[in-house]
């Protein structure tokens, strides 16, 4: 098992043998950013990638392209998405696509399928009733105990000094789309990196494997946002952190609820209020395809940019109602004109 720390960066004693979270975790941080190779997606070739089967897209209204990373903009207008893997690009990068399509879902999918169907997105960035208690200090040393009496691990949350605590959550990554990673002349291999924007010939895309699952070794107080960035630079992914969202999953009479967690939200803080029970809530690392932008992320430069693009758009559908419109007056103008009074 795999550990990523995400924690402040801060002189602690030499770790003792047998403290899991310390031994075995890996320390995200700008000063060492740690990146395993892997293995080529057999799926990428020097050909045009095959079996996809592009459809102009219709969920939600923005979105990035997979191939080049760019916001896309204007949906099924300026899009398309593989019906069978959800691969989506602009309509000029279409012809650059280069990895094969992962084909429809097989019977080897079966039981993620069914889960599927379950499945309820509740697209509700409000918190449950239970969600929103707030704990004194005496509450919460009472809650880590309770929480490091239940689990069958050595997963356990601390404590520290200054009132806050730390602790492991799990992190389903159940990813459609494919991510891109830096492209190097090995192929997709997982090179150390910060995610960045880069041009189409320096990415190159592939497909996480179904079921990866990290875990990650946080603060009381690190946010959704942070533990989203955190999984992007362990597997050094360049998409823009915004193409995906953190859900809390929680099973309930036999039906499965997904609730998008707000950026400054606290995972370790829900998991400590709903105890170690993954039934109870798990957390699921997913595209975001609600359809929302948060504008505020952006950098000046990046709006500057979109306005800029949405005053083209903008012209050229003018231009365009204006032509229609224009037509249709001067073939009215013809009839008119044929025809004599009486």
């Amino acid at each position: 098992m795999e550990l990523i720390e995400l924690r402040e960066l801060q002189p602690e004693p030499r770790p003792g043998r047998g403290r899991l979270e310390r031994a075995n975790a890996l320390r995200i941080s700008p000063a060492r950013r740690p990146g395993p190779g892997a293995h080529p997606d057999p799926r990428l070739t020097a050909a045009p990638g095959g079996g996809h089967r592009f459809e102009p897209r219709r969920r939600g209204l923005h979105t990035w392209c997979d191939l080049c990373g760019d916001f896309v903009w204007g949906g099924g207008r300026k899009s398309l998405q593989c019906r069978h893997c959800s691969f989506t690009c602009h309509y000029r990068c279409r012809a650059l696509v280069r990895l094969d399509c992962s084909g429809p879902p097989g019977a080897s999918d079966e039981d993620d399928g069914n889960e599927q169907v379950l499945e309820k997105d509740t697209n509700v960035d409000e918190p449950s009733e239970w969600e929103k208690t707030e704990l004194d200090q005496t509450q919460v040393e009472q809650r880590i105990k309770e929480y490091n009496s239940q689990i069958n691990s050595n997963l356990f949350m601390s404590l520290n000094k200054d009132g806050s605590y730390t602790g492991f959550i799990k992190v389903q990554l159940k990813l459609v789309r494919p991510v891109s990673v830096p492209a190097t002349k090995r192929g997709p291999a997982l090179q150390a990196g910060r995610p960045h924007s880069q041009g189409v010939k320096r990415r190159t895309s592939f497909y996480l494997p179904k079921g990866t699952v990290k875990h990650l070794h946080i603060l009381s107080h690190t946010r959704a946002s942070e533990v989203i960035d955190a999984l992007l630079r362990k597997f050094t992914v360049v998409d823009n952190p915004r193409k995906f969202a953190l859900f809390e999953r929680s099973e309930k009479d036999e039906q499965v609820y997904l609730r998008k967690l707000g950026d400054e939200e606290q995972p370790l803080r829900l998991r400590l209020l709903a105890g170690p029970s993954e039934k109870v809530l798990s957390f699921v690392l997913k595209e975001n395809e609600t359809g929302e932008v948060n504008w505020d992320a952006f950098t000046l430069p990046e709006l500057h940019n979109f306005l800029r693009i949405l005053q083209r758009e903008e012209e050229e559908h003018v231009r365009r109602l204006r032509h229609r419109y224009a037509r249709c007056r001067q073939k009215m103008q013809e009839a008119l004109a044929t025809r004599t009074p009486g």
